[in-house]
């Protein structure tokens, strides 16, 4: 069964510096109906404009991780962690125990384009930390790379949760196939472009859930990237 998340249906604010979409309930945007889906908790599709960001705030028992789509993004943190965070470079901020950050827009000039993903830890009170890994276009082209896992195989980074993301980009009229195990769950999140899983249609923005159903096609209609996660 494939449930769909429109875009054009998900919390939006804009606040000037920020324009941001809300696939699930969070902050002031509150739906009953999408709180979460199993240990995914938050997709954030954010524009942040030149110059400006999040100032310094408080995190606790979340894995934080962020996908840069355009634009650069400038990260500090009380682990002393300073960073500028590309596409292509996966990152996850383990809150833990508790730690304060920033976000900014690293160009004057440019906006920054991003998805920002909490993910319910498997366990409270856990050490923070902080991780990036880059990976090449010719890894992601055409292809499913796991870019974030419960064991950092394969040179993916690690996340404290049972959840296997993949991220694909796409060129207009690629097949990709993927199977999902009967105890399992899926989401899909299209990033960018616009494609067709398993005949149900999905643009940038769309998300879908996924249960009880494998294997799964997905056809891009156009260039495209997609996210995939695998949860329990």
């Amino acid at each position: 069964m494939i449930t769909l998340r429109p875009a054009n249906e998900r919390g939006h604010f804009n606040f000037g510096w920020l324009d941001t979409w809300h696939s699930f309930s969070f902050g002031d945007y509150y739906d009953p109906r999408h709180q979460q889906f199993r240990a995914l908790r938050v997709i954030n599709e954010d524009w942040v404009a030149p110059g400006q960001g999040f100032g310094t705030h408080g995190h606790k028992d979340m894995e934080i991780f962020t996908w840069v789509l355009e634009g650069a993004l400038e990260h500090q943190d009380s682990l002393g962690t300073k960073g500028v965070i590309r596409p292509g470079e996966a990152q996850v901020m383990s809150a833990g125990s508790g730690i304060r950050h920033s976000e900014f827009n690293a160009s004057a000039e440019t906006p920054v384009h991003l998805l920002q993903i909490w993910i319910l830890p498997q366990a409270q009170g856990l050490a923070p930390r902080y991780d990036q890994v880059r990976f090449e276009d010719s890894e992601l082209r055409n292809q499913w790379k796991e870019v974030a896992s419960p064991s950092g195989v394969q040179g993916s980074i690690k996340l404290f949760q049972d959840v296997h993301l993949h991220v694909a980009r796409m060129d207009a009229g690629v097949s990709l196939q993927r199977d999902l195990e009967p105890d399992r769950h899926g989401w899909m999140q299209v990033a960018r472009g616009s494609v067709e899983l398993n005949g149900t249609p999905l643009k940038a923005g769309d998300g879908a859930a996924i249960e009880n159903e494998s294997p799964l096609a997905v056809t891009s209609l156009e260039d495209s990237e997609v996210l995939f996660f695998d949860l329990a």
